[in-house]
């Protein structure tokens, strides 16, 4: 995990928040839906990323809540 931000990824049957570079997980939760909702609480207050791993731990989502480096015209 080398993207800043947090991560929503599986880990033993379970879903984890995990904050970049962290070798631990800073939540834990058993559907993936209630990690997704924790990691983007993490990630407004802290004005990053969060990256959404599959079951297969490939990122399959990335959602912005800071600075956006190629935010959308318009």
């Amino acid at each position: 995990m080398t993207k800043k931000g947090q991560h929503v990824v599986p880990m033993g049957g379970k879903w984890s928040v995990i904050r970049s570079g962290a070798s631990r997980a800073s939540a834990v939760f058993p559907t993936q839906q209630e990690a997704i909702e924790r990691g983007k609480k993490i990630a407004r207050a802290q004005k990053t990323e969060l990256y959404i791993h599959g079951k297969d731990g490939r990122i399959r989502e990335r959602n912005s809540y800071g600075n956006d480096p190629l935010p959308p015209k318009g």
